[in-house]
């Protein structure tokens, strides 16, 4: 993989694209509506079928809509030293208990949120990485964290590793010997790992099922964010075996594929301003502009429901589909 094949078309961590998901939501259920019912009387009663269609597929809107959840409440981040965790408010920026300290001879380096007030967080030591999961209380203050047995990766992790954890727990982590990345998919019962030659920024990491999304940057080509995706079910190996998506354009920064897969959310730099794009996978075009800000934007990472993004900008604001009142200058990375 040397980043020059085309497919169809951190920092800290923006915007809300929860009104992408629902839409392919209600598309399928309507389809299924549709693909149950009798075909003997099929042009008999297309015309009723194709009401009740439509009705159903409104019906799921509304439930989709009902169901879908408010912004996460907490924000966790890592401090920039690597020494501790910290949660704050995300609805007045206050720190919420004590920090948590790194584990003897190791430091923190990454946190993702794996739901149920639950976060991996990954702490890195001469050799390994190693995960932890912090839990909070219904308040949200930090309760014990405890090492996941079974997860210790060989490796090192950089500035540039990343970190994203998947709907059923699994772990995906990116170490580095010199500019050259792995990706391992780790948990307790397993773990898989795939490597390349090429020299290049591995980032922005995200599930869809079993789908890894991920941004690949080559050193050779370091204005090319080309995104790709990786099945893990797949035989560990050569990262070749992952499929380019589409080139994001010029000024293409952190992206995010959505949980269904169907769409990739990106930042977009022009003009000093950064805009969050939304794209269809299917095509690579863009579909929808969900938000621009006069900042640049370091990481993007999804809240636990997928439904909703959080975003830190170079000078240390976090936003959600608004700024929050949370300040993120003092942290290296954020998970809500």
């Amino acid at each position: 993989m040397d980043g020059n094949d085309n497919g169809p078309a951190r920092g800290a961590r923006l915007g809300s694209w929860r009104g992408l998901i629902p839409l392919s939501a209600a598309a399928l259920a309507a389809f299924a509506v549709a693909g149950g019912l009798d075909a003997v009387d099929r042009h008999q009663k297309a015309g009723a079928r194709e009401r009740s269609a439509a009705a159903a597929s409104a019906h799921e809107r509304v439930k989709l809509k009902k169901k879908r959840a408010a912004e996460p409440k907490y924000v966790v981040g890592v401090r920039r030293t690597g020494s501790a965790l910290v949660v704050r408010d995300a609805r007045t920026g206050r720190d919420v208990g004590l920090p948590v300290a790194a584990p003897p001879g190791a430091t923190f380096q990454r946190v993702a949120s794996s739901g149920d007030g639950t976060y991996v967080v990954a702490s890195a030591t001469r050799r390994a990485v190693t995960f932890s999961r912090l839990k909070l209380d219904a308040k949200g203050r930090p309760q014990a964290l405890t090492e996941i047995a079974g997860t210790s990766l060989p490796g090192r992790s950089t500035p540039w590793s990343d970190l994203a954890v998947a709907a059923d727990g699994r772990i995906a982590y990116v170490t580095y010997t010199g500019k050259t990345g792995r990706v391992d998919v780790v948990s307790p019962t397993g773990r898989k790992a795939w490597t390349t030659r090429s020299a290049a920024r591995i980032s922005s990491l995200s599930f869809a099922g079993d789908t890894l999304a991920f941004v690949w940057n080559p050193v050779a080509a370091p204005s090319r964010h080309q995104v790709r995706t990786l099945d893990t079910n797949g035989a560990p190996g050569d990262l070749r075996t992952s499929r380019a998506v589409f080139v994001l354009p010029p000024g293409g920064g952190p992206a995010l594929l959505s949980r269904d897969g169907a769409t990739v959310v990106a930042s977009i730099v022009a003009d000093a301003s950064t805009t969050l794009r939304a794209f269809s996978v299917q095509t690579g075009k863009p579909t929808r502009d969900l938000w621009k800000q006069k900042a640049e934007v370091d990481a993007l990472t999804p809240d636990p429901t997928g439904g909703h993004l959080l975003a830190a900008t170079s000078d240390g604001a976090l936003f959600g589909a608004k700024r929050l009142p949370v300040q993120g200058a003092d942290l290296s990375d954020v998970a809500w």
